[in-house]
């Protein structure tokens, strides 16, 4: 991976310069959180921990990089000899790739001198950010298609090829089961799917030339395009032609892809047509635009459709583009003592959970039927407790506080190796993905109007917060 040490925003330097002169021997707490769900969802996919592990292992300034800092001409003499010595001195916290997580949870904690944690602020959003928000795209996606398989077809239409590659990365982790790019597939083990382009077939003096010659090159993997001229005056039968001739040399026809037009009603007539045929295992797969929203609308108007193929929508997220994690400070420490801190804001809505904090997802004893989550003091031993008073981490929240019993708890924020990280195959953590998301109230995973999902904070965290509130009122 090359070196992403100057993928930040140019105020990263400037405060860690001042950092590192004023406040030189101060630890400091940072989080990763989000607000609002994309799509008006209840929990985002998190994805990206590898790329930051990766990119904090490479993090690091060059000859070069000084050269270009003393051009700038901001910085003083000593922070340019610090950053031409920096060995990142930082300790990571993360949840699972593939968990689901919800609003104001930390999805991430960097912890470590104030100055180092300040300078990964924008690269470490960068990361998760883009990759979060293509995997919790492609869990909708694959929500909506019903255990039909969806395919990443996005790369010509991504934001560049780190958008495609990385996109693709994440897009198999929210559930997509194969892609169209080559380069991720080779890159992180995914299987590659394709079919034809319009421009095969219109190179051929007619359509069905054109499929007896790709038929010719790939007789086991013959699925055809059908919507070049007319799906169901020409395309189908000339790929029932060449079904026929496949099956007659011992090959197993895989299937059509229609691309445009009336869909249901193509889908529907051809599947009549391949099965009166004697092809009924021939797949159909369908794509051009699709979301979840027409995924679910096809399947509720009974389209027999087999695969999925996505672009635009997936790899851009298109319907909501933007996935705003935020990284904000939560305690610093000087001199062996911890000050936790809060932002404040006009909106109730920005306030801040304050303090190093643990998270933990809530189950029904016995059981993996999780039921709430809980975000709590590092200092406080929630697996050992029977009973807990919590509120709700809501600050809009009307009905606050609870009372949990009964529970069996599980940390989802854990300490990550940055120097002896084991990267997980992207296909396993697809599969934790599923798992997890298979302990989640099935009504949470909406698309539409969604459950609210709990998410507590211990007694004790919403009094710190609570106290930090009224002392930042009084002082303003």
């Amino acid at each position: 991976m090359r070196n992403l040490s100057l993928l930040t925003d140019l105020y990263e330097f400037s405060m860690a310069n001042g950092f590192q002169h004023d406040l030189p021997d101060t630890q400091a707490t940072f989080d990763v959180f989000f607000r609002r769900v994309p799509d008006a969802g209840s929990f985002v996919i998190a994805a990206g921990l590898q790329q930051v592990v990766e990119a904090l292992q490479h993090f690091r300034f060059s000859a070069s990089d000084l050269d270009y800092f003393r051009q700038l001409d901001l910085w003083t003499p000593e922070f340019l000899a610090y950053l031409a010595d920096f060995k990142l001195d930082c300790q990571v916290q993360a949840v699972a790739e593939g968990t689901p997580i919800f609003p104001r949870e930390p999805l991430l904690t960097i912890t470590g001198p104030i100055a180092q944690a300040q300078l990964l602020e924008t690269l470490i959003l960068n990361i998760l950010n883009h990759q979060s928000l293509i995997a919790t795209k492609a869990r909708r996606l694959t929500f909506a298609a019903a255990g039909r398989p969806i395919m990443e077809f996005g790369a010509r239409r991504a934001q560049g090829p780190d958008s495609a590659i990385y996109g693709t990365r994440a897009a198999i982790i929210g559930g997509a089961k194969s892609t169209s790019n080559v380069l991720a597939a080779k890159a992180f083990d995914i299987p590659a799917a394709g079919t034809m382009a319009h421009s095969w077939i219109e190179a051929f003096p007619d359509e069905l030339t054109a499929f007896r010659q790709w038929a010719a090159r790939y007789p086991d993997n013959s699925a055809l395009l059908v919507d070049t001229y007319d799906v169901l005056k020409s395309g189908v039968p000339n790929a029932i032609t060449v079904f026929q001739e496949l099956r007659d040399q011992g090959h197993q026809p895989v299937g059509i892809r229609i691309d445009s037009g009336d869909v249901t009603m193509l889908a529907q007539q051809a599947r009549k047509m391949l099965n009166a045929a004697g092809f009924p295992e021939a797949k159909i797969t369908i794509s051009n635009a699709l979301d979840e929203a027409i995924i679910s609308s096809l399947l509720q108007q009974g389209a027999p459709i087999d695969n999925f193929g996505i672009g635009e929508k997936l790899i851009t997220s298109a319907s909501a583009p933007v996935l705003s994690g935020v990284y904000k400070l939560a305690a610093i420490e000087q001199n062996g003592h911890l000050q936790p801190k809060i932002k404040v804001s006009a909106s109730r809505e920005k306030l801040t959970i304050p303090g190093k904090k643990r998270v933990y997802r809530l189950y029904r004893p016995g059981t993996r039927q999780a039921f709430a989550d809980l975000i709590a003091l590092d200092t406080e031993d929630v697996v050992a407790a029977n009973e807990l008073a919590v509120f709700n981490s809501d600050p809009l929240s009307v009905n606050r506080q609870h009372l949990l019993a009964d529970f069996d708890a599980r940390p989802l924020l854990e300490p990550v190796d940055l120097t002896n990280y084991q990267p997980i195959p992207v296909r396993a953590l697809q599969t934790a993905s599923q798992h997890q998301l298979a302990e989640l109230p099935r009504a949470t995973q909406r698309l539409v109007n969604p459950d609210a999902y709990p998410v507590y904070m211990t007694a004790a965290l919403s009094q710190l917060q609570s106290d930090l509130l009224s002392q930042a009122v009084a002082a303003d």
